[in-house]
């Protein structure tokens, strides 16, 4: 099951409740939630772009990326709330 965290762009950003065993992450797609999207990995430094399965756009692929980064911090809040712990990626 996802768990929304932000809608920007028209894209939703989420994790999925199972994915507490991987580092801390997100996943972006148009609409709703898809088991293939683009994930982006959080770091302590910053973030990563691991892979843009949703095919999102360079202009708004951009633009959301700035949106996380931004975020980061709230998102690992949000994180830690739901799974009670978490890494950065590495």
């Amino acid at each position: 099951m996802p768990k929304a965290l932000a809608d920007y762009l028209g894209y939703c950003v989420y994790f999925w409740v199972g994915d507490g065993k991987e580092p801390i992450h997100v996943h972006i797609s148009k609409g709703d939630p898809q088991k293939d999207a683009t994930k982006v990995w959080i770091k302590e430094d910053g973030i990563e772009l691991a892979h843009n399965n949703s095919q999102i756009p360079s202009k708004d692929l951009k633009a959301i990326l700035a949106f996380i980064e931004l975020n980061k911090d709230d998102i690992v809040l949000q994180w830690m709330s739901v799974f009670k712990s978490g890494e950065y990626k590495m």
